[in-house]
């Protein structure tokens, strides 16, 4: 089920807090991980382009894409295997203008899409497989002349 609320960052935020201990450092942009990585499925539409991924452990991948023509940044998280449904989530939110949309529920294969529209703006972005997530705060900016983004990636339990 899709929803856009402005409460959802804060919540995400607190889950990530929790772990906070588990805070490690981003890896490069496209970094390739250890073991069979699911593949961007193209859900979001024509025209996005992926522009950042992260592992969600060992059992998928979240991707954030991007569409020049529309501005507008797309989220989808996507197992390494289908099988049976588990708990996901795909989550986008524009960090100016706090406009989000998520995406959860028990699927098979991916949760997502979700869109922001976000042309010069820094997105957080993130998704979680079963009891896993990973969470980019502040990346990916449109414009980063008078921007100081935060750069934090985060992973581990939920």
């Amino acid at each position: 089920m899709k929803r856009s609320m402005q409460a959802v960052g804060a919540t995400l935020t607190a889950v990530g807090a929790i772990g906070a201990g588990l805070l490690v450092t981003a890896p490069a942009a496209g970094a390739a991980t250890a073991g069979a990585t699911a593949s961007y499925n193209g859900v979001c539409g024509s025209g996005y382009k992926v522009v950042n991924s992260m592992p969600i452990g060992s059992t998928g991948t979240v991707y954030l894409t991007y569409n020049s023509a529309t501005g507008k940044n797309c989220t989808v998280t996507i197992r390494n295997t289908t099988g049976t449904p588990t708990y996901m989530v795909a989550y986008v939110r524009n960090i100016e203008s706090g406009a989000d949309q998520y995406d959860e529920g028990d699927y098979r294969s991916y949760a997502g899409p979700v869109y922001v529209s976000a042309r010069g703006a820094c997105v957080e972005w993130g998704g979680v497989i079963g009891n896993l997530q990973a969470w980019n705060y502040g990346s990916n900016c449109g414009a980063l002349a008078a921007k100081a983004p935060q750069k934090d990636w985060f992973a581990g339990q939920r």
